[in-house]
């Protein structure tokens, strides 16, 4: 009797015995498709960096990895991704074209992305947006958001015209990843968080005495954390005060510190630092009990037995 399965001259995934008998056990449809993508890429990915494969956002994507974990056929936890280096896929030329041949997805985000910045797409620079795509596991609607989030920050840092490289894009891409931005959504709340951010930063410049220049990439890092600890540019002026009195010119190591020390305490508005740098009344020793004269205490025993009496 001829088999009814097709051949389709690809390369072929081998399912053990016993893997096979836990996926038919547990029943869990997202489990085995997850699995036979792994397999497919020998088990040399994390299950999340195939979400954008398998076209599935974060939450369905990890519902299966914790059912393959809890059969025992992916090791547990996950790592969590590396930075961009030797550790991400080589994409050849063939792979790209491959991908542009049979995902419609990644060749329209190709075009999209090419035309936002101007420029036909390099087969290295095809190779680093696949790997966003593919290995990474963001949508191709993230990915093209993150796109216009990398291209309006270089404009807007090195003026018009300036267009980011693919390396940093993907630098981005990986902190995207990290900090769970892989939906529209939530691309759109950290999108609109930068922004608001963005639009603060002078207030932060002039408390500084920096005047009205936009902050170069790693002053910008410390400003970002001390908005992210929830200080004002009030607080910020406060902290520059004592670091220019101790070092006579601002350091950024020295007020991060300062600002550190009191984001720890939990001290935020100028008024609370001010509360606590206050001095406080030396405290007065405790009022010893005064013990009446002998005689006085001979008296009054000698009245307390004649009362008895």
């Amino acid at each position: 009797m001829a088999g009814i399965l097709r051949s389709m001259g690809d390369e072929s995934v081998t399912v053990s015995g016993a893997a096979l008998r836990r996926l038919l056990e547990k029943g869990d449809g997202d489990a085995a498709l997850l699995y036979l993508a792994l397999l497919r890429h020998q088990g040399l990915v994390q299950p999340r960096s195939l979400a954008g494969e398998l076209r599935w956002e974060r939450g369905r994507i990890e519902a299966a990895e914790a059912s393959l974990r809890e059969m025992e056929l992916v090791s547990a936890p996950a790592a969590e991704l590396p930075e961009p280096a030797d550790e991400k896929p080589a994409y050849r030329q063939e792979d790209v074209t491959g991908a542009l041949a049979r995902d419609e997805q990644f060749r329209l985000l190709t075009a999209e992305v090419e035309r936002r910045l101007g420029k036909k797409l390099s087969t290295p620079d095809l190779g680093t947006l696949l790997g966003l795509y593919d290995y990474v596991g963001l949508p191709s609607d993230v990915i093209y958001l993150l796109v216009c989030h990398c291209a309006e920050r270089v404009s807007r840092r090195y003026g018009e015209g300036r267009r980011p490289t693919l390396r940093q894009i993907e630098k981005e891409g990986y902190f995207w990843a990290r900090m769970g931005i892989d939906t529209q959504t939530a691309a759109a709340e950290y999108l609109k968080r930068y922004a608001k951010r963005q639009e603060a930063l002078p207030a932060y410049m002039r408390a500084l005495q920096l005047g009205d220049r936009p902050p170069v990439a790693a002053e910008e890092k410390y400003l970002a954390a001390w908005q992210e600890w929830g200080f004002p540019p009030e607080t910020v002026a406060a902290a520059y005060e004592k670091t220019v009195m101790k070092c006579h010119e601002l350091k950024w190591p020295y007020i991060n510190g300062i600002l550190k020390k009191w984001h720890e305490a939990g001290l935020r508005t100028p008024e609370q630092v001010a509360a606590e740098d206050r001095p406080r009344p030396p405290q007065q020793p405790p009022r010893r009990e005064q013990r009446p004269p002998e005689d006085e205490m001979r008296r009054y025993v000698q009245a307390l037995r004649r009362g008895k009496e």
